[in-house]
């Protein structure tokens, strides 16, 4: 592992060395003992870029062609790894509409759609990066969630005193009792209404469920599947490689173009013959019969989703 004492990252050259960000304070100047980090997402299908209004191919069981209808996940908690095992979590900036933090738990809203093509009825305002400083330190990869943190998840989003923004958009509200969808990630039939698709949109709506209790009335919330999905990137390097969510991945163990049952797609029910495929790339406990736990399983160590890409 190399050693610096400016913002700069490094790679080390030999080829089982892990890709690490270093950092060290304590310059003769006086720098500053945190860094600052920037964490770029972008989707890909395999190791093709993937945005609103291109065709997306080899989708699926049956490998077919889809439009992107809609492309938001929340991120919560980051922490990037030192060699050890060791966790830092990263501070982010100040809140705005994309950024929140209160008290332990910070989250950010990725959007990575833009409005255009099938994605129509999103927003023109996009967001690809989370920003944060750390302190300084040497640091081989990352630590995230999908998912919004408990704490902040069921309440109103129209309710401006307890759902500040990101938590304020009515696209990604949840039913289960006013919690947040944590992923809006949607392929559609490229034909349209005229096209072969049995169920016209294939969602991928992650969020809690089984969850009873009404927080408009002060009761407290409790939810059977909590289904935060967490991710492991033991190799990572921020200032050489972006995160890339490969939805290829994502529903690699599904016929996109047909519904099975229940939701059209994975909306997170116990029961939904498509979250079988969804859960397992995503690495969360999810049975048939309705009996998973709705926790990472092995800390996502499985999981597919995620990975690191040059930039």
């Amino acid at each position: 592992m190399f050693k610096i004492s400016s913002l700069s990252l490094s790679i080390g050259m030999s080829a089982i060395a892990a890709a690490a960000l270093t950092a060290c304070g304590g310059s003769d100047d006086g720098a500053a003992s945190t860094r600052e980090v920037a964490l770029e997402f972008v989707a890909v299908a395999g190791h093709t870029p993937v945005q609103c209004g291109t065709l997306v191919s080899g989708l699926g069981t049956g490998s077919a062609p889809a439009q992107v209808k809609d492309l938001r996940f929340y991120i919560s908690n980051v922490a990037l790894l030192q060699a050890n095992g060791t966790e830092t979590p990263l501070t982010l900036s100040a809140n705005d509409n994309w950024n929140l933090t209160a008290g332990a738990n910070q989250i950010t809203l990725i959007d990575l759609e833009n409005a255009t093509g099938a994605c129509s009825n999103g927003t023109p305002a996009t967001n690809a990066v989370i920003r944060g400083t750390v302190p300084a330190g040497n640091y081989v990869g990352i630590k995230l969630t999908m998912g919004v943190p408990f704490a902040l998840n069921h309440t109103l989003y129209s309710d401006v005193t307890t759902a500040k923004p990101p938590l304020d958009i009515g696209a990604m509200a949840w039913s289960w009792q006013s919690g947040r969808k944590f992923t809006k990630i949607e392929l559609t039939d490229p034909e349209g209404a005229t096209g072969s698709w049995t169920a016209k949109t294939f969602a991928v709506h992650l969020g809690s469920t089984g969850c009873v209790g009404n927080p408009a009335t002060g009761e407290t919330v409790q939810c059977k599947a909590p289904n935060r999905m967490e991710a492991r990137l033991t190799s990572f390097n921020p200032d050489q490689q972006k995160i890339a969510l490969d939805v290829q991945a994502l529903v690699a163990g599904n016929d996109v173009t047909k519904n099975l049952g229940g939701a059209a797609g994975c909306m997170s029910g116990g029961t939904d013959p498509e979250c079988a495929g969804v859960f397992r790339a995503m690495a969360i406990d999810w049975k048939a019969d309705g009996t998973g736990t709705g926790l990472p399983i092995a800390a996502g160590a499985s999981q597919t989703i995620f990975r690191p890409i040059a930039r």
